[in-house]
């Protein structure tokens, strides 16, 4: 984002607390690249659980996408997104990580609190990463609270179907909401043999379906349906109470969720993706782009251009070099 400056700038003050005083404080301009970038203001409602019942109710698809810090939460609740998962898939997109299994609950409630402080009308939901809630109900819970309390997020995700349940259950009683994972569970790609789509025989699908229908019934307010046969998804949303979000399961379920780094085009040229993922943008030949032409313009000298720096008034100036050439 541009820094737009008024010549004016010894008119406007900080106050003691850091905050800008004068025109600056109601315009929104920014006078350093330090200055805070607060999130627009948003006409929309805020998103709840009765929000999107009422959504799965009337049949209207959910709309859900991952973000890993303010920029790509804020954009996300601009774009009108119902629902902001802070997906433990930051691990590789933001950390640089192998996989998902090495972030830990406090990396993870670092960024849970800066898509909090972007995301102000989405329904926020925060991954529990691996090692923070399979121990026992108990700990799921101790980790659920820490969760809430300190990343602001307003659910959270856990991986894991029937042999969860309890947990979930445990969680959901103390007040907190629950966003199931079933199918592909990227934590546990280990014991899955890989990334493979799971429910494609029909004992896979009906453990599917006992899965789907143990976390409702331990009273997750929703599930996510990851790399299932279409048809086989499209089935179990039918059975169930609550929505399916899927990934990489077809057009059945009551909503969708993206990485929003796969879907935006972030990165570059070359880069595997899953059969399931849309590339809606190119944002990384964008960045390049305009960092290139940055590179060229700062090596060529025309920039900064004139309009980019501060004025001083003539008379300051010429007074300034007196001095300082009299200094010699």
């Amino acid at each position: 984002m541009q820094n737009i400056v008024r010549p004016a700038f010894a008119e406007h003050h900080s106050n003691h607390d850091g905050r800008r005083s004068g025109p600056a404080a109601t315009t929104g301009i920014r006078y350093s690249s330090h200055s805070p970038l607060s999130a627009a203001s948003t006409t929309r409602k805020k998103v709840t659980i009765p929000t999107l019942q009422a959504m799965h109710k009337r049949n209207e698809p959910i709309t859900m996408i991952t973000a890993h810090d303010f920029p790509s939460a804020h954009v996300a609740d601009q774009a009108g997104m119902d629902m902001v998962l802070v997906g433990d898939s930051l691990a590789m997109v933001a950390l640089g990580m192998e996989d998902t299994s090495e972030v830990l609950l406090e990396e993870m409630i670092l960024h849970c609190r800066s898509v909090a402080r972007g995301a102000k009308a989405a329904f926020i939901v925060g991954d529990l990463p691996m090692g923070s809630y399979e121990v026992s109900p108990e700990h799921a819970l101790q980790s659920a609270i820490k969760m809430v309390k300190e990343g602001r997020v307003h659910a959270i995700k856990l991986e894991g179907g029937a042999e969860m349940a309890p947990a979930i259950a445990k969680i959901t009683t103390a007040g907190i909401p629950v966003l199931a994972h079933i199918g592909l569970t990227p934590q546990r790609q280990n014991a899955l043999g890989g990334f493979r789509v799971q429910g494609k025989s029909t004992a896979g699908a009906l453990k599917l379906l006992a899965d789907a229908l143990a976390v409702q019934e331990a009273g997750a307010f929703a599930v996510v349906l990851e790399a299932v046969p279409a048809e086989v998804a499209a089935l179990v949303t039918k059975k169930l109470r609550i929505p399916t979000i899927g990934i990489g399961a077809g057009n059945g379920c009551s909503g969708q969720v993206l990485v929003q780094v796969d879907m935006s085009g972030n990165f570059p040229p070359g880069r595997s993706l899953p059969k399931f993922v849309k590339q809606f943008g190119d944002v990384w030949s964008e960045a390049r782009r305009a960092i290139e032409q940055y590179r060229t313009e700062v090596k060529g000298r025309s920039y900064p251009a004139s309009e980019h720096t501060y004025p001083m008034p003539k008379e300051a100036y010429t007074e300034f070099e007196r001095i300082v050439d009299s200094q010699q």
